[in-house]
């Protein structure tokens, strides 16, 4: 195969790959409206039902699987920029060594002093939203009761769960 056609080749596949990414990028930030609303809904109908802090377990449920949901978009997110800058990128420079690096904004984008800051930011803001909430309706659950056994197991259960989505949402910050 000559070079052209592989390039052609190697170039539809970054089309490809960052169409994905785009749609990948959609579904993650959507994420944090529908678990906002789902938040709202959850509260709402505790608070309408009255007495019924039981309920509010349902929300450290929703918050862990819409969390994982949002943590493996954005893995995905940042697997497909590595593999473009790591794989790609070099493929294609290797067709044409003369010319300008190909790809540039995979890795200008990523060169932002204030990288660090704006990523340790974000990951704080993701515990926010989808960890502390959970862990706020754990607390009002353990504090007001019921204590049914079922009910408590349940709380530890996703208190697990809680702690696993932050502790993976902590070693997937890429500071680099």
């Amino acid at each position: 195969m000559s070079a052209d056609p592989l390039r052609e080749l190697l170039l539809a596949e970054y089309g490809q790959l960052k169409e994905e990414q785009r749609a990948r990028i959609g579904l993650r930030d959507n994420l944090i409206y529908v678990t906002l609303a789902a938040y709202a809904a959850i509260v709402v109908g505790v608070t309408t039902l009255g007495s019924h802090g039981a309920l509010l377990l349902i929300l450290p449920g929703a918050a862990t699987v819409l969390g994982w949901t949002h943590l493996a978009n954005d893995e995905k997110i940042s697997a497909i920029g590595r593999y473009v800058r790591t794989a790609l990128a070099p493929r294609v420079q290797d067709l044409h060594p003369a010319a300008a690096p190909v790809f540039g904004w995979e890795e200008t984008h990523r060169s932002d002093q204030r990288r660090r800051r704006r990523k340790t930011l974000q990951a704080a803001a993701d515990l926010l939203t989808f960890n502390v909430p959970a862990l706020g309706a754990l607390v009002y659950y353990w504090v007001n009761g019921p204590w049914h056994w079922s009910l408590v197991t349940a709380s530890l259960l996703e208190l697990t769960a809680t702690a696993v989505l932050g502790w993976q949402r902590l070693l997937h910050i890429d500071l680099a």
